[in-house]
């Protein structure tokens, strides 16, 4: 089930970060960094009594001149407005009501996006009320008190925001259809690709970088099967900031992906596979989504017999945190190898939805163990009792040993690709292991 989407929007210093870092700090001191993923989280899943969200920082711009301000807090707010279920509005109490607060208020007002206005730096309650119900003159609601340094007001907070969240029960159809998001950096042909697979011109296509102004759900018929396609959208123009680029594609991907049960990463074939494309797939395996790395252009790159082979080493190497990734090259200007996209769409689905018998998974596991003795130290010896596999999307089992400490990472990366090679790969979908300690008998 897909996570909403809760963006933290406002000026330059009202304390959007430090709000993020108190709501989801801990949480992201926990994830362990993935190679190739930004260290510079903008995004952490959060939970509040028993709804769980995705939170997204839009800060960290930090123009200088008033008009420059002004246009940036209007692009966060477009992003904001665009990807996210329910916005957080940030304002500073302590400097009160501005011109540029007013002005993003209006953008945010017009949207029809659930808004939640948060007045931070209300240090003292008591005293500061009447400074906060100055923020109604925005029309925007009633304006919730915090202190985000003094982690204050919080639950006040995430009360009204979870108020928005959408009823979680839908329709079996919908559940059951395919959700494929498409992402990458801007300009690397996804419009062009979702406009092929539709046959027609519904999204706007053009050589300037990010020229896809809305995140657009698309549903898609093939051989009588449906599937719904998730646009990510460019920027709405091309910044002069490179950092800034990188950051609203990320919020961009962090939305779709979370609507997806699988997400096809767009690589450009002319440019090779970046480490900006590297930050925008980690975000979908850190989500464990089935993943396609689909390498457009294919047409405009000069071929021998070795290129195909060249191209996939090389995303291989960079994308190596997910070397189980399936990598298609296609062209959206052509069509070549578009039918090969649903076809492997479906193949991902089918592996991240596999279940295996705890019987079979447990002959496979002992004949691993008998193959490749567990690691001990200081005379004891790592145990397996028992595997069974709990979940799907992705493909989850919980492995009961005598001593978590003993499992080392290469042991569980070594268990699981004798699953793999013993169930054909279970290519396009990561697999999670979660090790329990149980006492021996």
């Amino acid at each position: 089930m897909s996570r909403c989407v809760v963006a933290i929007v406002g000026r330059p210093n009202v304390g959007k970060s430090t709000l993020f870092n108190a709501i989801a700090g801990e949480r992201i001191s926990i994830v362990k960094d993935t190679p190739g993923v930004t260290r510079d989280r903008i995004y952490a899943d959060v939970s509040w009594l028993d709804k769980d969200f995705t939170l997204v920082d839009t800060g960290g711009i930090e123009p200088d001149s008033k008009d420059i301000i002004l246009s940036q807090m209007r692009d966060q707010a477009q992003i904001a407005i665009e990807t996210a279920d329910v916005i957080i509005f940030m304002v500073d109490v302590k400097q009160g009501l501005i011109d540029a607060d007013d002005r993003v208020a209006d953008l945010l007002r017009r949207s029809q996006k659930p808004v939640v206005l948060c007045v931070n730096k209300v240090d003292n309650f008591e005293k500061m009320m009447p400074d906060v119900y100055e923020f109604y003159n925005l029309g925007i609601g009633e304006p919730i008190p915090v202190s985000a340094s003094s982690r204050l007001g919080f639950g006040d907070l995430l009360d009204e925001v979870i108020k928005y969240f959408p009823d979680t029960t839908s329709s079996k159809e919908e559940e059951d259809t395919p959700k494929v998001a498409i992402v990458g950096k801007p300009n690397v042909g996804k419009s062009s690709l979702v406009n092929k697979l539709l046959g027609e011109d519904r999204l706007i296509v053009s050589n300037i970088a990010g020229t896809t102004r809305d995140a657009v759900d698309t549903r898609v018929k093939n051989h009588g099967k449906d599937y719904i396609f998730i646009d990510t959208a460019g920027l709405r123009r091309k910044s002069k900031i490179k950092e800034e680029i990188e950051r609203f594609s990320i919020i961009r991907a962090v939305a779709a992906v979370e609507k997806a049960d699988v997400v096809i990463v767009v690589i450009d074939a002319t440019e090779g596979v970046t480490e900006q494309d590297a930050k925008i797939a980690g975000i979908a395996h850190d989500r464990g989504k089935g993943i396609i790395v689909a390498v457009n252009k294919w047409d405009a790159v000069e071929k021998n017999d070795k290129t195909m082979r060249e191209h996939e080493k090389k995303i291989r190497q960079i994308l190596s945190f997910m070397p189980y990734a399936e990598i298609i090259y296609i062209s959206a200007l052509t069509g070549q190898r578009l039918q090969k996209i649903y076809e492997t769409v479906d193949r991902v689905i089918e592996n991240q939805t596999m279940r295996i018998q705890t019987g079979v998974l447990n002959e496979i596991v002992a004949e691993a163990v008998v193959m490749q003795q567990p690691p001990s130290d200081k005379g004891r010896r790592l145990k397996i009792f028992y595997v069974t596999q709990v979940s799907v999307k992705p493909p989850t089992f919980v492995v009961f040993v005598n001593d978590k400490e003993l499992m080392h990472f290469s042991y569980v990366r070594y268990l699981e690709n004798r699953i793999r090679d013993a169930f054909g790969g279970f290519t396009g979908t990561s697999l999670k292991f979660i090790i329990r300690q149980r006492e021996e008998d």
